[in-house]
């Protein structure tokens, strides 16, 4: 709750020049099970990727619902210290503020490193979409996700006809302008190419670890 009370939930971003995406995969192919961060990095607003870094931790935390994020931080840390040059805001690939206890992965992210965060997840954790029949169709398009009567984020179509994606609130970022940097970061596919992008790169470092156990 000490956490959870310093959370901010409006604008407090300031100039952007380095955004960065966060991901986590959880490897359990080794005798020591492992939690796989990557950070990618990238220019703002050109979206040049700048750099990327890995980091793997031992997985300590026991699995529990709705407390995923003391498993994947200690990773994700020791991937931003890493990098040479710190970011100004972080895509999760993750929940910020819509979660059971408003206080996803990309909120306790940000509350830690008193950064700016954005959480922006495929799947949707709590909550019910505002429209009935969610966002409409076209890209851009958005409705809000509302849990108990109360806005926790947005239902947000990404890709024209594709699934929505679900955008809260991570920590120092207003909804509105989360949804617009997402929006901004897409240019097309479905997911945000910081994510998208991290996705990538733990897939690959998980890949060839498995590989190096096999042989």
């Amino acid at each position: 709750m000490e956490l959870r009370s310093q959370l901010e939930l409006r604008d407090r971003v300031g100039r952007i020049r380095r955004v960065a995406g966060a991901d986590v995969a959880f490897d359990t192919s080794g005798r020591i099970a492992q939690a796989i961060a990557a950070v990618v990095l990238f220019s703002y607003p050109e979206w040049e990727e700048l750099e990327r870094s890995l980091a793997r931790r031992p997985l300590t935390f026991p699995y529990v619902p709705g407390l995923l994020s003391f498993r994947e931080i200690p990773a994700i840390l020791g991937a931003l210290d890493g990098l040479r040059e710190p970011p100004d805001l972080i895509f999760c690939d993750g929940q910020g503020y819509a979660h059971p206890r408003r206080f996803g992965l990309a909120s306790h992210l940000g509350v830690l490193l008193d950064l700016p965060t954005i959480g922006c997840a495929k799947s949707r954790l709590i909550g019910e979409p505002a429209a009935a029949n969610g966002p409409g169709e076209r890209a851009g398009s958005w409705t809000p996700l509302m849990d108990q009567g109360e806005r926790i984020g947005a239902a947000v179509r990404t890709r024209t006809g594709a699934r929505p994606l679900y955008i809260s609130c991570g920590h120092r970022v207003s909804l509105e302008r989360a949804v617009a940097l997402t929006l901004e970061a897409c240019s097309g596919p479905r997911v945000p190419l910081p994510t998208r992008r991290a996705d990538r790169c733990v897939a690959e470092a998980k890949r060839a670890r498995s590989a190096s156990i096999a042989r």
